[in-house]
């Protein structure tokens, strides 16, 4: 040991302890969080203030990144060229930051990732978007603290117009904590901000209306709103994020094509992880994927094996890939120089308060130098008001001091006035310069005055704040890239969408669609009815109901599967599209086909599911009821509804409140009254009891009704246009299982039984052949016979053509005055 020197013992744990906790709070205050006000870290400010120094601003030329790297190193960031290269790299990248902070000119990486180009290569500017963070700052809006080395002064943030931290976000990891900030849209963010300030005790649900949710520099789709409400709220929450994806004919080929994916995602290693599980046989139904991005824009092609569903395979690219990630938002910012979770209310309000001291800063600045002015200049009008005993003083004078003290003695001046007209030149003794000092006093009086109120008045300082945003606004705002998808029955999107009558009609190949119920008109009895539909590959429309937009559907499988969804979600159909295949909208199996559908009211009301059924009926004669609300939680890929028998298939379902009766009506011409109580309620997986016995193995059941109104009466139509309505009395209540009684005479001139319901003189019926025709008729016009005779014709057969489908509807007034049957074309054109 080196003489004069001694040594002092530290305990291990308490040096560790206290070097620690120096560290961390250096990482948290001056590394990786953003500051609340400007929402920039150190190392962004201290590049744009670089930059800013440097002049290199949105209207100079670019310099070499290298060179701009070179000053920040050099003045304020002391900590390694890559952190400053990779900084400013971020902060020209469109899909990085919403709103671009840098011009960069060359190569600047990718979304696959790509490395930029070294910074010897590139060059950069500011955007004039900077230009705005840093507005004022040489006013004395902000304070300015030593740099690394005591030689500069530096800011300690910006006196930015911009809310940047909500615009554009930020993510860090510090020591115990971090931060992940998504991006908002500016034009969002600033109605925002003025409702704040023109309500400081605005709520978050009614900042919510303005800025909705947050806005991706990516684009993509916000699956879900509950996320963003509880981010808005707390600032915390799971913002689930989606590829924008739509489905396309490439080559003969259905193809999943994306064009926008989640944010900060890699596009390439996406497609490479996604290649791996296909070939892990973890995906299947996909036989190539094609990057086709260029310059226009981002397409990524997922080309589909030809038994692929493409909504089920959509599905499982949402659940196993990064098409589907979430955004865990932590909004952890700097408040005074401590860390804070800040929710959308809290961030603006420290933003306001920030752009106020920046006003006042700024005003008090200009004030200052219009004093300073309105002082020299009252000096300059003294001096040329007097300005021949001004020259006589100055040439009298041995020198400029001197000259000066005479002055100063003379005209009671400052020594700030007397200078001034010491330097005057002699141009301005001209009568001209003389009116414009003048005027330029007058002016400056008034700015004096105008800033002074500006200064005593807060609503002044507030409407300035208001103007500003508004004008960056004007330049810089833009339209939301990223979609909201209300999930869940939102009622924001009910809101948007009519709670109108609609016709739903499916097609014998699966094709969905709904149609305004207005579109159709009554005809009379016996018409041949209007072209409804062309057909084309054997195709025709096979199912017809009616619902409204806001009501809720269950479908119901022939294997017995029950899938759920919203009637808005179907997707309308023009008079000359053929709709959407259902297997593009739920997940149903290729072997299977829709045959039952049942419109519910708000399946979340548990008094409504507890207190109604839903009663099924195969074609095998087998009948099973169950409670509603076992049908209230729906899953992606269906549920079991029933466990079907072999070489048996559900063929109805129907709501009940469990007191109705149970009609079934069989192919050969008879039927089966029972009471609904004689089925006693089961679970999803049962498979039911006996409601008719079949007199032989080809007879089946075509239809069952249930009947809550005992004046309703019965309607059966055979397969070539026979039919007529009885009185439900007609028919004796037996026991379920029992062979029932003859309900219309089958001939060969009738054709078997097709449809069995139950209607009112109200009702309108729809009928449509196999070959596409369609008519639509009044019960009213059809007479009450007793339930053994042949029945009257409704509708002309041609050929060999029989009726696919009939459906009754309700008859409105305005139906009368609608137009013709519209084409319910559900065949390619």
């Amino acid at each position: 040991m080196a003489e004069g020197e001694k040594l002092i013992p530290i305990n291990i744990e308490e040096e560790m302890k206290s070097a620690y906790i120096d560290y961390s709070m250096s990482v948290i205050v001056s590394r990786a969080l953003p500051d609340v006000r400007d929402g920039l870290k150190p190392v962004h400010r201290r590049v744009l203030f670089g930059m800013h120094e440097l002049g290199v601003r949105s209207t100079s030329a670019h310099k070499k990144s290298a060179r701009i790297v070179g000053e920040v190193l050099g003045k304020y960031h002391p900590h390694g060229d890559t952190s400053v290269y990779d900084t400013m790299v971020r902060m020209a990248q469109d899909w990085s930051l919403r709103y671009m902070l840098i011009d960069g000119q060359g190569n600047f990486g990718s979304v696959d990732g790509d490395s930029p180009a070294a910074m010897r290569y590139t060059e950069a500017r500011m955007r004039k978007i900077a230009d705005e963070m840093l507005a004022d700052i040489d006013k004395d809006t902000v304070d300015h603290q030593l740099n690394f080395d005591d030689s500069l002064q530096e800011p300690t943030v910006l006196p930015t117009r911009i809310p940047n931290l909500l615009v554009n976000g930020a993510s860090g990891i510090a020591v115990g904590m971090a931060t992940n900030m998504p991006p908002h849209n500016l034009a969002e963010v600033v109605d925002g901000t003025v409702a704040f300030i023109d309500n400081n005790d605005i709520e978050v649900d009614e900042l919510i209306t303005h800025i909705k949710a947050p806005d991706f520099p990516t684009g993509g789709i916000i699956y879900g709103y509950d996320g963003v409400k509880e981010a808005f709220h707390t600032g915390r929450g799971r913002i689930v994020m989606r590829a924008k994806a739509h489905f396309e004919e490439v080559q003969g080929r259905e193809c999943i094509i994306v064009t926008e994916i989640p944010y900060q995602v890699n596009k390439a290693d996406m497609i490479k992880k996604t290649a791996d599980l296909i070939n892990e046989k973890k995906i299947e139904g996909i036989s190539n994927i094609r990057d086709e991005s260029d310059r226009k824009g981002m397409r990524v092609v997922y080309m589909l094996k030809r038994d692929a569903i493409p909504n089920i395979v959509l599905n499982t690219l949402f659940k196993y890939t990064a098409l589907q990630t979430s955004f865990s938002v932590n909004n952890i910012a700097l408040v005074n120089g401590r860390p804070q979770l800040l929710n959308v209310k809290d961030m603006i309000h420290y933003f306001v308060e920030h752009r106020h001291e920046v006003v006042v800063r700024r005003t008090e600045f200009e004030l200052k130098k219009a004093e300073d002015r309105a002082h020299i200049l009252e000096g300059l009008i003294i001096a040329s008001d007097n300005i021949d005993e001004v020259i006589a003083i100055i040439r009298a004078s041995s020198n400029a001091d001197e000259a000066r003290e005479n002055l100063m003695e003379r005209f009671k001046l400052t020594e700030i006035q007397a200078k001034a007209i010491v330097e005057m030149r002699l141009r301005q003794l001209t009568g001209l310069e003389q009116d414009k000092l003048r005027s330029e006093y007058e002016e400056i009086i008034k700015t004096i005055a105008d800033l002074k109120d500006i200064l005593a008045k807060k609503e002044r300082r507030m409407q300035i704040i208001k103007e500003e945003l508004l004008e960056v606004k004007e330049k810089y705002g833009d339209e939301r890239r990223s979609e909201i998808n209300f999930a869940g029955g939102d009622l924001s999107m009910e809101d948007m969408i009519p709670d109108e009558q609609v016709v739903i009609t499916i097609s014998r190949a699966g094709y969905i669609k709904r149609t305004p119920l207005s579109e159709y008109k009554t005809q009379n009895r016996g018409g041949v009815g209007q072209k409804a539909s062309s057909t084309r590959n054997e195709d025709f429309l096979e199912y017809l109901f009616v619902g409204t937009n806001h009501q809720y559907m269950l479908f119901f499988t022939q294997k017995g599967k029950c899938f759920w969804m919203r009637v808005f979600e179907i997707p309308e159909g023009s008079r000359t599209s053929k709709g959407r295949a259902i297997q593009n909208l739920i997940n149903i199996e290729q072997d299977d086909t829709v045959k039952a559908f049942i419109c519910t009211q708000d399946l979340k009301d548990e008094e409504y599911v507890n207190s109604h059924y839903v009663i099924m009926a195969t074609k095998k004669g087998v009948v099973k009821k169950t409670l509603l609300e076992q049908y209230s939680r729906p899953r992606q890929n269906g549920i079991n509804a029933i466990t079907i028998r072999e070489g048996d298939e559900l063929l109805e379902a129907k709501l009940t409140t469990g007191t109705s009766q149970i009609f079934l009506g069989l192919k050969s011409g008879k039927a089966i009254r029972f009471e609904e109580s004689k089925t006693r309620p089961m679970g999803r997986s049962a498979s039911g009891v006996r409601g008719i016995t079949l007199d032989s193995d080809e007879d089946e059941v075509i239809g069952m009704v249930s009947v809550h109104n005992f004046e309703d009466e019965l309607l059966v139509v055979s397969e070539n246009g026979y039919g007529k309505r009885s009185s439900i009395e007609d028919y004796r209540i037996t026991n379920r299982g029992g062979k029932g009684v003859k309900t219309i005479s089958i001939t060969e001139k009738t054709g078997n039984l097709v449809a069995i319901k139950n209607v009112t003189d109200s009702d309108d019926l729809m009928i449509i052949n196999k070959s596409g025709i369609a008519i639509r008729m009044s019960v009213e016009d059809l007479r009450v016979m007793g339930r053994a005779t042949q029945g009257v014709r409704l509708i002309n057969i041609k050929g060999n053509d029989s009726i696919a489908a009939v459906a009754k509807v309700m008859k409105e007034e305005d139906d009368l005055d609608g137009t013709d049957i519209n084409d319910i074309e559900v065949n390619p054109e």
